[in-house]
């Protein structure tokens, strides 16, 4: 998720969560990053309003996440984001469905209009280099106070702060805006409750595992559990328990395998690898290539990374009641990552959660 990649690769790439300064989230920084506002990469082209509401229930969307990954090979792409957006209605989290998520990709080439042609510096800058970060520098697109997505909704008494639209004006209002409005003095809040909190996304690569002995083993296993549940539904010549049967060995199976995965590595939040595979946590609801729909230029798309479960505990909205909530977020990218007329580009995401049994067994008596 840092540095360049080449068009495909099957190394596998683990996001974790770190604190750091506030200035190395910045966009100039290219940083793939969780929570707090989006670190635009182009100025220009951003998601309109629509695209950005929950098509559930149609209220705003929260930045939830970005992951920069450009192309190495490809200067169009040269720095590359993709951002993450995920409805704060807990009641729009129904069992695999993907409606309350949005995701979008911005690149650019190296020489651009809105970033150095060399790599920013390691060190903190001397300035705050965007004094006002409710505008885009460059473009001059407005951004609202509460989510960082455009908005150009003034506040109707004071003119100093804009919005997305109405429903982050009245959050805004009641919360504090109300007792500033018109003030002089600064604000005594200067970050939206609305927002996740901010981290870092740090990276390194997944260590490889020998388990040539260990796949001949479970292979051994999987034949017999077969034969052993082919010799019981001869016998009870019940095709609705062989199914269920075979289901739940399928299902246990892919669950056992994405523990054993993540084991040595429990605490990553992202898996990213362009052109891979997802790891699943349920045999049920696992997308075909038809259930993929092609880039909007034609291109066919492909994985590109996943959100585990994981990080739903530092979002702090990790609930056994009605609450965001997914088992995995699958995002899959156009294959020639087009330009897309220098506009966002909508990307697809699979939702995909726990089995609706295991969800149930897991729940406290």
């Amino acid at each position: 998720m840092s540095g360049g990649r080449s068009l495909f690769s099957e190394e596998v790439v683990l996001g974790f969560l770190e604190e750091v300064e506030p200035w190395r989230l910045l966009a100039q920084q290219f940083p793939s990053k969780v929570g707090g506002r989006p670190a635009w990469l182009s100025r220009t082209g951003l998601p309109s309003l629509p695209g950005l509401q929950c098509e559930m229930c149609r209220l705003p969307m929260a930045f939830l996440l970005q992951v920069y990954g450009p192309i190495s090979g490809q200067d169009r792409s040269f720095h590359r984001t993709l951002f993450l957006f995920c409805c704060k209605t807990h009641e729009c989290y129904t069992h695999n469905d993907s409606r309350c998520f949005k995701v979008f990709r911005s690149q650019v080439s190296r020489r651009n209009e809105f970033y150095a042609y060399n790599p920013p510096p390691e060190d903190e800058p001397p300035s705050d280099p965007e004094p006002d970060p409710n505008v885009l520098s460059v473009s001059g697109v407005k951004l609202c106070w509460v989510c960082g997505c455009p908005g150009n909704k003034a506040c109707s008494r004071c003119h100093s702060v804009t919005y997305c639209g109405k429903p982050h004006q009245t959050l805004h209002w009641k919360h504090t805006h109300k007792r500033e409005c018109g003030s002089q003095e600064a604000p005594i809040v200067t970050k939206s409750t609305f927002l996740f909190p901010e981290s870092e996304l740090v990276t390194e690569p997944e260590e490889e595992e020998e388990e040539e002995d260990e796949d001949t083993k479970e292979s051994k296993e999987e034949e017999e559990e077969k034969q052993g549940a082919d010799s019981l539904a001869d016998a009870l010549a019940e095709t609705d328990l062989e199914e269920m049967a075979m289901h739940e060995t399928e299902d246990n199976k892919i669950v056992q395998r994405f523990k054993k995965r993540i084991a040595p590595e429990p605490h990553q939040v992202v898996r990213y690898c362009r052109g891979g595979s997802p790891l699943w946590v349920s045999s049920q609801h696992i997308p075909s290539d038809q259930d993929i729909p092609p880039c909007t230029c034609g291109a066919k798309r492909i994985f590109e990374f996943q959100v585990m479960p994981q990080l739903l505990n530092s979002l702090c909205v990790d609930s056994t009641g009605a609450s965001i909530d997914w088992g995995t977020l699958a995002v899959y990218a156009c294959s020639a990552s087009c330009n897309n007329d220098d506009q966002y580009c909508p990307e697809f995401i699979w939702k995909q959660d726990f089995s609706s049994d295991r969800l149930t067994q897991t729940q406290p008596s």
